[in-house]
């Protein structure tokens, strides 16, 4: 079978070329040549040299091929019976590549080994005996042994013959598979009386040339007969039996009957005596009943076909047997699952294909060989490749496949493929078998190296050390191998007419840089580099980068002074004795090879007369301080030092000698006008005026944060005073009027008439209240013993602190919210259960009542009901006249003014601060307008509120008051 392939420069086919050769025939003998056998297209190679490889195959061994021609011969011996037993056509098929530069070509080649005769029939035994009863008819036929030959064709067994004598003979028949026996026929009757014995010789002849035979001797008895002999319902049976069928499974169920009686009709079944043992293994005759059964499992691909022979004997004397012949036809089931045979075109390591990376598509990488035992369907192979589209299965033909890559490959993305190869057989169910195969590329100098920048700028500080480390640069090659070594070298250029390679070196494994002389920056500010990265590739491959390699400045130079000329480091100028002051006598000139700040230059006066000159710190100009007072010829000497800015600073001197002459001086000269003493122009550093610039900021800020804070402190300071202060301590009581109140907070009783207090302010000294009227008022306050008393205020606690109340002040109460940490109602209620109207905030009770009520104060409105905004207030006189009070007439009052019971909420109380609001201050201009009479109580000092369930206020009971006339 042809199956067209594309390969890599041109399409060729594949084709099965076929040889013969005879079994046993001598190691090294010359098969063909493939060489010559498939050239009969001519090659587009140009006449390229053509080579052969042989695919690894079973049986690999019994052919070699000679690679440089494709020459076949014998690697060993052939025994066709040992590798073909039985079998027709005897072919050792293997495939062969045949590959030159620009294709490849695969071959597949099968050799047919042809039997000789080199076997002789044999048969099972040399020597058999037979019992024949004396009645047997003429014409019967007695099976007999049949002999077996390795060899197949004409030189298996053609005939048999029988030694000469005068009552039997044979006949020769085929088995289906095609095995030939004898049978032995009675031609005449016997007469045990005459001839009690026969012995008689069989003779089996193959076809070849010249034919070998094989003997075996039959005894024959000759035996008193028994009559009736056992007869089956059909001579012969065949049987199906499905390869996979169970150990002890029913192939037939034999029936064998006899007229006879007793014992001469009582039957027994059994193999033949010629039944061999190969059947005997396999199959089992139930001696009475006569049932076949499979003994042991049987495979269709050793053998598929049974023939053999059972017999029927009775128990009687001188029985006669007789045969049913039984063919079992063993059927085919998909038992087997396929083989994978993988041979790759280059290996290296067992299970792994080598395949270069430079491989062109269609590139021919392996060959897939499958093979099932099963037959039909059962035997079909489909095959199918995973794991990757770079390759794929390509058949060339009936169960052999090959992997061909599909696209350029590329080791440095993808090194290694492991692909699935799965083989399917056509069976129900069908039978799979998966290989996991891997290919790996090798590599090709495909990639040049590269460097991780192509331009490289270091600085290297001049005056250094040579062999002084610069940088190093590094180049990567994605190849391996030899092909990924990278080595460094430097470009052939010239700096100053000398090779670069006497300024720097290059380590050529490491890429580092180094200086072999010291750099001058005032001779050279920069050196310019390319190096070159290779690889050890064939061809190699490479890959430059530059480097800039700047020389950086330092203050290695001293100012060298131009100007005035010197002579051993001093000069002489000329100075007229006439000259102003301010008069510029000479300027000291000098240059500094250096650059930036290394070349700033500065002038000063080291020695001489500096009361008599000074010098231009920038411009070095030398000036008279003031006007000369020495002799002409005389000689005033100073020393000029020069100084750069660099670090350290570098400084040359002059000495300059001033030799005083007579005469005024140029009028063209240069005079400076100093505006009353020393000009000094200054020259700051710019380091230190960032450094004082950055110091006056930090102290701004620090100042900032302190005046915000000292200020925000003081606010707090001053918003809690005023919160104390919002808690008045002035407060007047004010005598109650004759006219009945609507809304008495607490009725008390007198012998009779209106009672009233005297209006009294309290103070901040200890006493309590002082008179707000002095020489008497229409307002008093009055005791039991008719004596002015001052009334005290009343001490509440807050939270965490004391607070005194004023009496008039409407904005507290005593009576708790409900809305608190308190056990009592709320200010809509009261615990004594009588009820009252609500006018103007305050609770108004039934007109005559004796219970005390307290009214909610104007702050709840803004602040909501909490404890907070209740404090307890006064009471007034009642209008009417009422019997003395008794301890029963403050039971509410007494109830009322209980502070919270619970000891646990009592200590959590927070000081209320009540902003000063236009409502509250309404409020409490109403309350003043009705006149209450209030008596102030309050405890000695403020304590902490004693665990007790109640605390009622004292109420002072008014006397009769002694008031002036004018009062009403």
């Amino acid at each position: 079978m042809c199956v067209s392939l594309a390969t890599l420069a041109a399409v060729t086919q594949a084709k099965t070329v076929k040889y013969q050769t005879f079994e046993e025939d001598a190691p090294g003998t010359v098969i063909g040549n493939l060489a010559k056998d498939i050239s009969s297209a001519p090659s587009s190679s140009g006449g390229s040299r053509t080579n052969f490889r042989m695919m690894k195959q079973f049986n690999s061994s019994f052919i070699r091929l000679r690679e440089s021609d494709g020459q076949l011969a014998i690697g060993e011996r052939i025994d066709r019976e040992r590798i073909c037993k039985h079998t027709l056509h005897c072919l050792i098929a293997f495939d062969v590549v045949s590959f030159s530069k620009e294709q490849f070509k695969l071959v597949h080649v099968e050799v047919e080994v042809k039997d000789i005769n080199d076997n002789s029939p044999e048969f099972p035994r040399k020597e058999s005996s037979l019992e024949i009863s004396e009645n047997t008819a003429v014409g019967t036929r007695i099976p007999l042994d049949f002999a077996v030959d390795e060899d197949v064709g004409v030189n298996y067994i053609q005939s048999y013959q029988i030694s000469v004598n005068s009552h039997f003979s044979i006949d020769v028949l085929s088995r289906a598979d095609g095995v030939k026996y004898a049978e032995l026929v009675l031609m005449k009757e016997l007469d045990r009386e005459t001839q009690a014995s026969y012995a008689l010789e069989l003779v089996a002849m193959d076809g070849g040339n010249p034919s070998r035979t094989g003997t075996t001797r039959i005894n024959v008895k000759v035996k008193d007969y028994n009559d009736n002999s056992p007869v089956f319902d059909r001579s012969s049976f065949s049987v199906d039996l499905p390869e996979d069928a169970p150990v002890g499974s029913l192939l037939l169920d034999l029936n064998a009957e006899d007229p006879d009686e007793g014992l001469n009709g009582e039957v027994v079944y059994g193999f033949g005596n010629q039944v061999p043992s190969e059947i005997r293994q396999l199959f089992r005759v139930d001696r009475k009943t006569g049932r076949l059964t499979l003994e042991s499992p049987i495979d269709f691909e050793s053998k598929n076909t049974y023939e053999f022979d059972v017999q029927a004997t009775d128990l009687g004397p001188n029985p006669s047997p007789t045969i049913c012949k039984i063919v079992v036809q063993v059927q085919d089931v998909n038992d087997n699952a396929p083989e994978i045979s993988i041979t790759p075109m280059t290996s290296i390591t067992a299970g792994i294909a080598y395949i270069t990376e430079a491989a062109a598509r269609e590139s021919f990488v392996a060959l897939v060989s499958t093979s099932d035992r099963d037959s039909g369907a059962n035997g079909q192979v489909h095959c199918t490749l995973y794991g990757h589209d770079h390759f794929r299965l390509q058949q060339a033909y009936e169960d052999s496949f090959m992997i061909v890559s599909t696209n350029p490959l590329d080791r440095e993305k993808i090194p290694e493929y492991n692909l699935t190869v799965v083989a399917e057989d056509l069976g129900s169910p069908p039978f799979r078998t998966i290989t996991q195969y891997t290919i790996r590329l090798t590599d090709e100098n495909d990639n040049a190296p590269v460097f991780s920048k192509p331009v490289y700028e270091v600085a290297v500080v001049e005056n250094n050390a040579p062999g002084a480390y610069i940088t190093t640069v590094v180049a990567r090659d994605m190849d391996m191998g030899s092909n990924g070594k990278v080595s460094y070298k430097l470009a052939d250029t010239y700096i100053m007419g000398s090779p670069i390679s006497t300024f720097v070196s290059l380590d050529p494994a490491s890429g580092s840089l180094y200086a072999l002389r010291s750099f001058n920056y005032e001779v050279m500010k920069q050196l310019e580099l390319r190096i070159t990265a290779s690889d050890a590739g064939s061809p190699p491959l490479s890959g430059s980068a530059n480097v800039y390699v700047r020389i950086v400045d330092q203050n290695d130079n001293a100012p060298a002074i131009t100007h005035p000329a010197l002579n051993n480091g001093s000069a002489e100028v000329l100075l007229p004795r006439d000259a102003p002051t301010g008069y510029v006598i000479t300027r000291v000139e000098a240059r500094d090879a250096d650059e930036g700040v290394n070349s700033e230059l500065s002038y000063a006066l080291a020695t001489g007369e500096p009361s008599a000159f000074s010098v231009n710190k920038a411009t070095g100009e030398i000036y008279l301080n003031q006007v000369l007072s020495h002799d002409v010829d005389e000689t005033l000497s100073v020393t000029v030092t020069v100084s750069d800015n660099g670090r350290p600073a570098l400084t040359s001197t002059a000495t300059l000698h001033f030799l005083i002459i007579a005469g005024s001086p140029p009028s063209d000269r240069t005079v400076y006008h100093s505006g009353g003493g020393d000009e000094v122009h200054a020259q700051w550093d710019l380091s230190v005026v960032i450094i004082v610039v950055l110091a006056g900021s930090c102290t701004l800020l620090l100042l900032a944060i302190i005046l915000i804070a000292t200020t925000c402190n003081r606010r707090k300071r001053d918003k809690s005073g005023e919160d104390s202060d919002s808690y008045g301590e002035k407060g007047t009581v004010e005598r109650g009027r004759s006219h009945v109140v609507d809304n008495p907070l607490l009725p008390l009783h007198g012998a009779g008439g209106v009672t009233g207090f005297e209006e009294h302010s309290y103070s901040s000294q200890p006493g309590g209240f002082t008179s707000a009227h002095p020489g008497g008022s229409d307002m008093c306050s009055a005791s039991e013993d008719g004596s002015e008393e001052a009334v005290r205020p009343i001490t509440i606690w807050k939270g965490n602190s004391y607070t005194t109340i004023s009496a008039r002040d409407p904005a507290f109460s005593g009576k708790d919210s409900g809305k608190g940490d308190s056990d009592f109602n709320d200010s809509d209620s009261d615990v004594s259960g009588d009820t009252g109207l609500k006018k103007d905030g305050v609770v108004v009770p039934p007109m005559g009542g004796q219970n005390g009520l307290w009214a909610c104060t104007s702050e709840c409105k803004v602040l909501g009901h909490s404890d907070r905004c209740w404090s307890p207030s006064a009471v007034r006189a009642n209008a009417a006249p009422s019997p003395a009070p008794t301890l029963s007439s403050f039971s509410s009052l007494s109830k009322t003014a209980s502070l919270p019971r619970d000891p646990h909420r009592r200590d959590n109380y927070y000081q209320a601060h009540i902003p000063k609001t236009v409502g509250l201050q309404s409020v409490y201009e109403k309350v003043l307008h009705r006149e209450y009479d209030y008596v102030l109580v309050t405890p000695p000092r403020p304590v902490r509120v004693q665990e007790i369930s109640d605390i009622t206020i004292p109420v002072y009971t008014p006397t009769p008051t002694h008031c002036p006339n004018n009062d009403v």
